[in-house]
């Protein structure tokens, strides 16, 4: 009976390490933005990527438009619309923290409530600082959702010998009920050894640093920046093409939130 008790209260201590695992490791909010104020984000936290940027996506990125990045009712609400711009036909916004913060290590966490629409392509991610190209800066997808697959959360790494374009990116994705239809929060959690992604509090993917490595699988011990962006349409957004029944797109944040 002696040993039951114990071999019960070891197991009892082993749960509970590991439900404290989760958020556990990085406990000082060192930088967020709650978005309880009203008007253009912030820009001493926000900077702005603009034009037609990348993966032949359809929208132009405007740079301090309301129409496309606005703060209201707690939240950022990133809009895709249907208006001209340059030689695009749909706006929207790609908001980045580089030029203003980065980070090594942490927490990062996002409260997000995603469009749902064929051609939506919203996502949280980060970019490396570092003054060299893609892939070797390395990415971080913490989350990425397109709307012709809308039910899938995806979470990825790109570095010089794991990435997309190579087909050797490393990578999960994972089956939810509708994040259109409410909010979650969608995190990693990232040490000198490994990134942990989460969905609520569901741990599904780690990225591990293996032995030996080098900056070609692992990047990660270098700053990284920011980004929250809707993309419409791109090589992957836009396989199943756009509905232009369905403008406009919004995406909304309601904090930004990095511990550790």
């Amino acid at each position: 009976m002696f040993r039951l008790l114990i071999s019960l209260s070891f197991l009892f201590f082993l749960l509970l390490a590991s439900s404290l695992t989760y958020g556990q490791k990085f406990k000082n909010l060192v930088w967020s933005d709650e978005f309880n104020y009203s008007g253009l984000p912030d820009s001493t936290k926000w900077n702005y990527e603009e034009g037609m940027k990348r993966n032949h996506e359809a929208q132009y990125y405007t740079r301090q438009d309301i129409d496309n990045a606005s703060v209201k009712n707690g939240n950022l609400v990133i809009e895709a619309r249907k208006e001209k711009m340059g030689n695009a036909s749909i706006t929207s916004a790609s908001l980045i923290t580089r030029g203003k913060k980065s980070f090594l290590y942490g927490r990062i966490e996002v409260r997000a409530k995603l469009p749902m629409a064929r051609g939506t392509w919203p996502a949280i991610w980060m970019l490396g600082e570092a003054k060299i190209g893609w892939p070797a800066r390395g990415e971080i997808d913490i989350m990425e959702n397109v709307g012709y697959d809308s039910l899938k959360i995806h979470g990825n790494i790109h570095t010089e010998k794991y990435n997309h374009v190579l087909k050797t990116n490393k990578g999960k994705a994972i089956d939810t009920e509708g994040p259109w239809r409410d909010f979650h929060v969608y995190a990693i959690e990232w040490t000198e050894n490994k990134i942990d992604f989460f969905y609520d509090d569901l741990l599904y993917f780690t990225f591990e640093k293996e032995a030996n490595t080098t900056n070609a699988e692992w990047p990660y011990d270098k700053p990284h920046y920011l980004i929250l962006n809707l993309a419409i349409g791109g090589d992957w957004g836009g396989q199943k093409g756009i509905d232009d029944s369905k403008f406009p797109h919004l995406f909304y944040i309601d904090y930004v939130r990095v511990y550790q």
